[in-house]
């Protein structure tokens, strides 16, 4: 974790994500939409501190498993608490770090439940109703920023979505003027003040690089 080729994940990625992390999924307890949405906000807090703003300083691009995007999804559609709301707690909790891109693999959530996985989080454990709400949040932040969330088909074969991911990303690090790495590479040598993020869409998993140290936190794109 937090060196290159390692992986990130949220909540988690630090030794105090991933505490909040079993609070937050592995623990049979109520847990309030607010309590939800900044324990979530602290978890990534702690990431963006310890590891993705100085993996960025490095000039390494970032790939999340999750980010904001989530919660937004998550805490602010689905739960109600409303998108502005719950995007500005988190533009505090990471000084504004925003991803440029989010990727967002889209599957039906009835043959998203069939696929195989270990036992059902505290929020799957909720049922095919919450991920319902989910889903429509992931479409409705989609429509809101089509500039920065690139929607790909998640029931594709793997490998036509790894290579429809390949693709979005090389697309947006050329926007960005951000060398990328070539595929064959195994260490991350392009510099690149790039975040990339992961969110499930319809219960899967969403990325997304994020070239956000100078923008303004409300420009969402």
């Amino acid at each position: 974790m937090g060196v290159p080729g390692g992986s990130l994940r949220e909540p988690g990625g630090t030794p105090t994500g991933e505490a909040v992390r079993d609070i937050l999924l592995h623990r049979a307890h109520d847990v309030a939409p607010w309590t939800e949405a900044l324990l979530y906000a602290a978890a990534r807090a702690q990431l963006v501190a310890d590891l993705v703003r100085p993996s960025l300083a490095e000039g390494l691009i970032v790939v999340l498993d999750r980010y904001i995007d989530s919660s937004l999804a998550y805490q602010g559609f689905a739960r109600g608490l409303g998108i502005e709301a719950v995007l500005a707690v988190n533009e505090r909790a990471t000084g504004g770090l925003l991803a440029d891109l989010t990727l967002l693999l889209r599957v039906d959530p009835e043959r998203a439940a069939r696929r195989p996985g270990g036992p059902p989080d505290r929020l799957e454990s909720e049922g095919r109703a919450l991920q319902a709400r989910v889903a429509q949040g992931y479409d409705e932040l989609a429509r809101r920023y089509p500039q920065r969330i690139v929607t790909l088909d998640g029931e594709r074969p793997a490998a036509a979505v790894a290579a429809d991911v390949e693709a979005a990303t090389l697309a947006a690090l050329t926007a960005l003027a951000v060398p990328a790495v070539p595929a064959t590479s195994t260490t991350q040598s392009a510099p690149a003040h790039s975040t990339t993020q992961s969110a499930p869409a319809h219960s899967t998993t969403q990325s997304a690089p994020a070239h956000s140290t100078t923008r303004d936190p409300r420009d969402v794109r």
